[in-house]
């Protein structure tokens, strides 16, 4: 009975004692026991005696049914019956099944339709190779199933380049498992259709996949599935944030990070037995395709097999001592000896990895099963070579997956366990902790002609997160932990040092540069001080680059690389014994800010300028040198400029008529710009004359001239086009005037966009305002860290106007969906504040940020 199977179907799936595979199956067989009583029923009313059966295919087939799992159903019959009667049976299966609410994929067919219906469809093939009987006729069944295996291993040569062509379409539109922070369990690279298509590739006989941990990893992914499904009360596959910690607790995890770890460790099993196994049928294929071997070959002479390979041996190229390449994989060569040679999985991961070829599953596993531990610190071969294989650019990707696939990593560096799979919960970041390392090093690679010291650059990138997997400040972390590795390794105590130090303040340079004011002595005296030497600014230049490369499209530009290149530049000369006082002249004005600082002054209103450009690399000739290292020029939407006779508020006022525009605010900069006494800014004689017939303020008798607010902005359109410079500096001066009410049009339109449920936005954490002591000797320094939204720059101004407070600069940047913002800030003598009044004011900001 339907009401039957409900209530059973539910008491099983309340079952906290059974869950992962014991339930999957029982529920496969509850469902058969149901669906075999529904066909019974069905044949006797239709009156058919013989010659039907009832098949499950797909994951049904396969007897693993989750909460919310299609059943995948095939009515099969030998073509004796009559129609109506057929149809008949049919509705007596398929109408109960709709009644409950399940998701039905059905099909009525004779063995020739199936068969010539899989070898049109590949999704219907792949489905009918899990074939498992249900009831009525199992010998029509099992004809069936003869039947279409005989065809895929036929037709193999043909289907599986089709099928790897499906995995990859597949892994494109939903990208790859294990580094997705909302995965799709089942179609991301990694996920549960790959694991069916290695079954699919052993059906077919021509290559078998890695087993070691592939069953394991898929019960994961299903066990997941399943707490999701339960979860959501929907036939998800797609595990979302908000639903990760339920799930995780679902599974006895600890948290949601664990349940991201576990997986992504899943994932990795599967993509990395997928890349294996579709070489090996690239490789079959290829052999089929070749003319016959000579008959010495296949008597086994010289040209045979290769020693627990299992293949035709092609010629051997030695790469290095004790590796050879064949077959287009790099093998171990017969002479060599593991046991006896700590050094050789170093050696054979460098040379493939400079050769831009894969180590091949059977010599990866040999290194792991007889590699002897290397002798601490570390010979200086095995140093060489590690260098060797992180320099070799992107081919290195392949070979450290190959290694950490079998264990060798965290034989090599047991600090490697902490960061392997661990997520990373920022959206600027695309990349696991272990493989951003590794991201890192790639970029560096490219890198390292700019540096003296390649080996500490490539080393430093590659453990320059290292200190993730510990609780506190990474950087912090990092340095220690860094301290020992590099020992270990066998670096001397100069080397130790200066590796601890790139690690310790990997984020100077780039927070420095984006945060902070150049022109302020204190600011390239601190980083200075921090750095040490020329050697350390140079390595620590090209991994902050490499770093930020290997982070994601928003962490680097051209903009960011041109403001860290300037605080090199200071910095060096500061290392150079060249006085501080040397690197803080003015910021020379330049002619078109000039000209429109003495327009503002002219007409007491605002004046600005658009400029809509790609950006590009700062340094032409480098770009040039480096061409492969950077990014493509990227689109910036507009460089605004706005002058306004300096005048309380300007900075909010700017900011919020930006926001009405919807133009994204990218980053900053303020500045004030002090006009000579001896300009005259009417008729440019002298400083006598008053305004002009506009009204605007005059440079008074005393020969003074004025101060005009620059505002530097790098801005985008939210969406649509840029608006018209004229309709901005006509709100900007009603705004400036009072007659535009900024603050509640702002509101209106964050109160209509709340309205929409789909609008409302992800859980952020909460804005944070602190004082940077120590960051500057002639302002206070508070920056803000908060989620970027509309008008964010307009609330933070208005509480600095609160406050009460002048602000000297400013300097906004955005990563991603975060702000990070920096005020330089003095009392009205122009005075930094004291500690007591910075933080009532950082406080007063908090409070205007809500």
């Amino acid at each position: 009975m339907p009401g039957g199977y409900a209530a059973a179907r539910l008491r099983l799936l309340q079952e906290e004692s059974r869950s992962g595979p014991p339930r999957r199956s029982a529920l496969a067989d509850l469902t058969d026991e149901w669906l075999a009583a529904l066909l019974t029923a069905g044949a006797r009313a239709a009156g058919i005696g013989a010659g039907v059966s009832l098949v499950a295919v797909g994951g049904y087939g396969r007897g693993e049914l989750s909460p919310r799992s299609d059943l995948d159903v095939l009515l099969l019959h030998d073509g004796t019956a009559d129609r109506g009667a057929l149809a008949a049976l049919a509705d007596q299966v398929w109408y109960p099944v709709w009644d409950l609410g399940l998701a039905l994929d059905h099909s009525v067919r004779t063995p020739g339709e199936a068969r010539r219906t899989a070898g049109e469809d590949l999704k219907v093939q792949l489905g009918l190779l899990d074939a498992r009987h249900i009831a009525g006729d199992a010998a029509l069944t099992a004809g069936l199933r003869t039947a279409v295996l005989a065809d895929w291993r036929a037709q193999a040569p043909r289907r599986l380049p089709e099928l790897r062509e499906l995995c990859q379409e597949r892994a494109e539109r939903h990208g790859e498992l294990q580094f997705l922070l909302e995965p799709d369990l089942k179609e991301a690279r990694g996920g549960l259709r790959d694991a069916t298509a290695l079954r699919a590739i052993a059906a077919s006989w021509l290559a078998d996949a890695p087993r070691e941990g592939l069953a394991d990893a898929r019960r994961r992914l299903l066990d997941a599935r399943d707490a999701l499904h339960l979860a959501t009360g929907r036939a998800t596959d797609r595990l979302a944030l908000q639903e990760q910690d339920q799930v995780a607790a679902a599974l006895g995890l600890l948290d949601a990070d664990t349940l991201l770890r576990q997986v992504y460790e899943s994932a990795r099993t599967i993509g990395y037995a997928s890349e294996v196994t579709w070489r090996e049928v690239e490789r079959v294929l290829r052999a089929r395709s070749a003319p016959r071997p000579r008959l010495r070959g296949l008597l086994g002479g010289r040209g045979g097999r290769a020693a627990g390979a299992g293949v035709d041996a092609g010629e051997r190229s030695p790469l290095a001592e004790g590796v050879v390449e064949q077959d287009g994989e790099v093998v171990l060569a017969r002479t060599a000896r593991p046991e006896r040679d700590p050094v050789l999985p170093l050696r054979a991961a460098a040379a493939a990895a400079q050769a831009g070829l894969p180590l091949s599953l059977h010599a990866v596993r040999r290194l792991a099963a007889a590699a002897r531990p290397l002798p601490v610190p570390w010979p200086p071969e095995a140093r060489e070579q590690l260098v060797t294989l992180l320099g070799a650019g992107e081919s290195t990707v392949a070979v450290w997956e190959a290694l950490e696939a079998e264990g060798l990593i965290t034989q090599l560096l047991p600090d490697w366990e902490r960061v392997r799979c661990r997520p990373q919960r920022n959206p600027v970041h695309r990349w696991t902790v272990d493989r951003h390392l590794v991201e890192t090093a790639v970029r560096a690679s490219a890198l390292s002609r700019r540096v003296g010291r390649p080996d500490l650059l490539l080393v430093a990138a590659l453990l320059h997160d290292i200190g993730k997997g510990w609780p506190g400040d990474h950087s912090v972390a990092g340095e220690t932990i860094v301290r020992d590795v590099a020992a270990r390794i066998g670096f001397e105590r100069a080397d130790v040092t200066v590796l601890a130090r790139l690690v310790r303040h990997h984020l100077l340079l780039v927070e420095t540069a984006t945060r902070r004011d150049l022109d302020d002595p204190a600011t390239v005296r601190s980083v200075a001080d921090a750095v040490g030497g020329p050697v350390t600014l140079e390595l620590l230049h090209a991994l902050t680059e490499a770093d930020a490369l290997a982070t994601g499209p928003a962490a680097w530009s051209a903009w960011r690389g041109s403001l860290v290149a300037d605080l090199v530049k200071r910095v060096a000369a500061v290392l150079a014994g060249e006085p501080a006082a040397d690197q803080t002249a003015p910021q020379e004005t330049t002619a078109e800010q000039e000209r429109l600082a003495i327009e503002a002054w002219r007409t007491g209103g605002p004046v600005l300028a658009l400029h809509a450009r790609a950006e590009a690399p700062p340094d032409q000739a480098a770009a040039d040198a480096d061409a492969g290292d950077r990014p493509e020029p990227e689109p910036i939407g507009v460089e605004l400029l706005i002058a306004v006779p300096d005048q309380s508020g300007a900075l909010a006022t700017a900011a919020g008529v930006l926001a009405l525009h919807r133009l994204t605010v990218r980053a900053a900069d303020l500045r004030t710009v002090e006009l000579p006494p001896e300009l005259d800014v009417a008729d440019g004689t002298n400083g006598e004359n008053a305004t002009d017939g506009g009204g605007g303020p005059a440079v008074d008798g005393s020969g003074r001239g004025g101060d005009v607010l620059l505002l530097s902005w790098r801005v985008a359109a939210e969406y649509g086009s840029l608006p018209q410079a004229a309709r901005l500096r006509n709100d900007l001066m009603r705004a400036l005037d009072g007659s535009l009410d900024i603050v509640s049009r702002l509101a209106e339109r964050e109160a209509a966009y709340r309205k929409y449920p789909r609008r409302r936005g992800v859980h952020a954490p909460p804005p944070r305002v602190t004082v940077a002591p120590g960051s500057s000797q002639l302002a206070t320094v508070i920056e803000v860290r908060a989620q970027d939204a509309p008008g964010l720059l307009h609330r933070i101004g208005r509480g600095l106007e609160d406050a009460g407070v002048t602000v000297r600069s400013a300097h906004v940047s955005t990563l991603g969906a975060n702000a990070v913002d920096a005020f330089y800030i003095t009392d009205a003598s122009g005075a930094p504040l004291q500690p007591m009044r910075a933080a009532e004011v950082a406080q007063e900001v908090q409070r205007a940020l809500g």
